[in-house]
């Protein structure tokens, strides 16, 4: 009966060293992130092997953004923190690190061309008033359908974690918005995630790959879509649609100035400005006030529409984004 039981035993041990590999990658790897749209893109990446937590949730804003305690004691295990350059990092992240010396901290804006916001690089409300608009055209010789580190190799420089207050010359955070610089950080992402789960590489290799062909794909119908529109130049509140812009050969004319609502002067430079552009929507986004946007429109006899850069959704979202953009300009 011994030998029997002992026999059973033996017999088992390879279905157990089965289990062990299955036991021990089970955990997924907790990843942090700051705004939605990241979320997407590690979940589009790491898949099952990964449980992400947004700091930023749906109808807050990453400019007045603080950190809960319960969200901080979240993510003080974290394997990883992707950061985005959004406002409240610039104070936030310096006290993440010291908090948690062990977590990792990824940019994602590595190996993107970084852009200058529109409307915050003057002093004064007369100095920003008349170069407001910006002149923001096209970058197409740029190719953002590369990965860093599989094609080109390239980084770009900023100085550490700017902040969403957009300071004088500031580059542009929102560097999502443009479909090929997500290409550029999914492969960041793949490339951190796996070596931090080395088991999962051929996974994260996989997904990127196919990721990156529905992004190729989105970013040709967005260029189809809005490449025969008359009208080029759109009109938001705050400007988080530069990069988006120049992608498709359009340019935003923000209402904001130096992250704050314009005064009677600005306003009325800016009504002026919507008339001369044929302007007839303006864009505003969920977070913001629409005071200053209703009080143009009204001047105009035009219409405010909400359009979110921030939605999770990112694909159907960039699309929505695109249809409203070829409606107002058309």
């Amino acid at each position: 009966m011994l030998s029997k039981a002992i026999l059973r035993a033996v017999a088992c041990l390879p279905l157990l060293a089965l289990l062990l590999p299955v036991a021990a990658t089970a955990q997924p790897l907790e990843v942090a992130v700051s705004v939605l749209p990241q979320k997407h893109f590690v979940e589009r990446i790491g898949g099952e092997r990964v449980r992400v937590t947004a700091m930023v949730q749906p109808g807050q804003s990453p400019h007045t953004y603080e950190p809960s305690p319960r969200q901080v004691a979240t993510i003080a295990d974290a394997d990883v923190y992707f950061s985005m350059g959004v406002g409240f990092e610039t104070a936030w992240l310096p006290r993440l690190r010291e908090t948690s010396p062990e977590m990792r901290i990824v940019d994602l804006r590595k190996g993107i061309a970084m852009r200058a916001i529109e409307g915050h690089g003057h002093g004064g409300e007369e100095e920003h008033d008349h170069a407001s608009g910006g002149a923001h055209g096209h970058r197409g010789e740029a190719d953002h359908t590369q990965e860093p580190h599989e094609e080109t190799g390239h980084g770009h420089e900023h100085a550490g974690e700017h902040g969403d207050a957009h300071a004088p010359e500031e580059p542009d955070p929102h560097v999502w918005t443009d479909p090929r610089n997500v290409i550029t950080m999914a492969a960041t992402i793949r490339d951190t995630l796996s070596e931090l789960d080395p088991d999962g590489a051929g996974v994260y290799r996989q997904r990127f790959e196919a990721y990156r062909d529905r992004l190729r794909e989105l970013d040709a119908e967005l260029e189809s879509m809005l490449a025969d529109i008359r009208q080029r130049r759109f009109m938001v509140y705050h400007p988080s649609w530069g990069y988006f812009a120049d992608r498709y050969g359009l340019e935003q004319l923000p209402i904001e100035l130096e992250g704050k609502e314009p005064g009677p002067a600005s306003l009325a430079r800016v009504v002026n400005q919507a008339r001369e552009a044929g302007v007839r929507v303006i864009f505003v986004q969920p977070q913001f006030s629409e005071r200053s946007a209703r009080r143009v429109a009204e001047a105009i006899d035009g219409e405010v529409v909400a359009v979110d850069p921030l939605a999770e959704d990112y694909a159907a979202n960039l699309r929505r984004v695109a249809r409203a953009f070829r409606a107002a300009m058309q």
